[in-house]
């Protein structure tokens, strides 16, 4: 089998014992859109010992613009995006173990999802989650590689515990920037994820093979404009996760779901985000779908979904009562 990575540990950085210890290595990837596709297929294919892959949601058509694991037939066999990635990934490597993981990914079983793994990688597209994955992170002691891709721009950090600055250094709640972007709203191309979770996964080898050249910046791109800059983040001295306050683990913030009796709705609602102006997030959604508003609220349809937004930010997802998928909605369209 050593044929197989035979380019690789020809290269220095690597060479055998590198190689020895990605074979030993255990990473769970969390998130399974662009940038978790992108991750899984180089980590594999470089022959980390294990990888999870864990994720909540379902392929769509639009995903194959830039989730690069997937094709039309996975969709039409219905198959869940951590399923059809495991499935894929063990014709591209049978010799290391891959799990494919289907969990809506929150307090209650992260620290159970993430067990044992020697890195954690974000392949998500909600930053609520990537506050969670920094608690559990800084618990555990854990290291995890931060990465986030929208429109044409990504950004990426390695977040080591007790020596870097956490992801609460630099933003201090996941809703404090008002509405937040997403590719939904914003739409992406795909080089932006790409080079993100390139970068990410180069950044994996270097943590697993214990290499000294480690990135300590926030690291910005804008693809469209082939533009890369590196930014100093110091540590935050009133950092409540840096000093073992883990209030997204204890579900001290995020998003909270109710089912409402009778009505086949959930409500979504998250107390530490800030008013929403209606108006805003109308202008934003209108090229999706249908949406019509007024002061009190804004009604949004879209597909087979229906979502009624209030001020607050709390919304009411019509027409299910799964609580996962209502979340996923609320994510996508209102943001974290």
């Amino acid at each position: 089998m050593i044929d197989r990575y035979s380019r690789q540990i020809l290269f220095p950085a690597v060479g055998q014992e590198g190689q020895r210890k990605l074979g030993e290595s255990k990473v769970a990837i969390i998130g399974c859109g662009a940038l978790g596709t992108v991750i899984a297929a180089i980590l594999v294919r470089a022959g980390i010992g294990q990888v999870k892959i864990i994720d909540r949601d379902f392929i769509e058509y639009h995903n194959l613009q830039r989730q690069v694991l997937f094709d039309e037939d996975d969709i039409k066999n219905q198959l869940p995006k951590a399923i059809a990635a495991e499935r894929h990934l063990k014709k591209v490597n049978s010799s290391i173990e891959i799990k494919g993981i289907v969990a809506d990914v929150n307090f209650t079983n992260i620290e159970k999802l993430i067990s044992g793994v020697d890195l954690i990688l974000d392949g998500l597209d909600n930053r609520e989650t990537r506050f969670l994955i920094n608690d559990v992170s800084l618990k555990l002691k854990i290291p995890w590689i931060y990465g986030g891709a929208i429109s044409s721009y990504g950004m990426t950090m390695n977040i080591i515990p007790g020596e870097t600055p956490c992801l609460r250094c630099i933003w201090h709640k996941p809703s404090e920037t008002g509405l937040a972007m997403t590719c939904d709203t914003a739409g992406v191309i795909a080089p932006a994820p790409f080079i993100t979770a390139s970068l990410q996964a180069t950044e994996a080898l270097k943590l697993l093979t214990g290499a000294t050249d480690i990135n300590r910046d926030l690291i910005s791109i804008d693809v469209w404009l082939a533009e890369i800059k590196h930014i100093k983040i110091a540590r935050q001295n009133g950092c409540p996760s840096c000093h073992g306050k883990y209030e997204f683990l204890d579900a001290h913030f995020g998003t909270r779901t109710t089912s409402l009796c009778g009505q086949n709705a959930v409500q979504v609602s998250n107390p530490g985000r800030k008013a929403v102006s209606l108006q805003e997030l109308s202008e934003r959604l209108k090229p999706i779908g249908e949406v019509k508003n007024n002061e009190f609220m804004l009604d949004f349809k879209v597909d087979s979904q229906e979502m009624v937004i209030f001020p607050d930010g709390r919304a009411i997802v019509k027409n299910t009562t799964d609580e996962s998928l209502a979340r996923g909605l609320y994510a996508k369209y209102v943001g974290a």
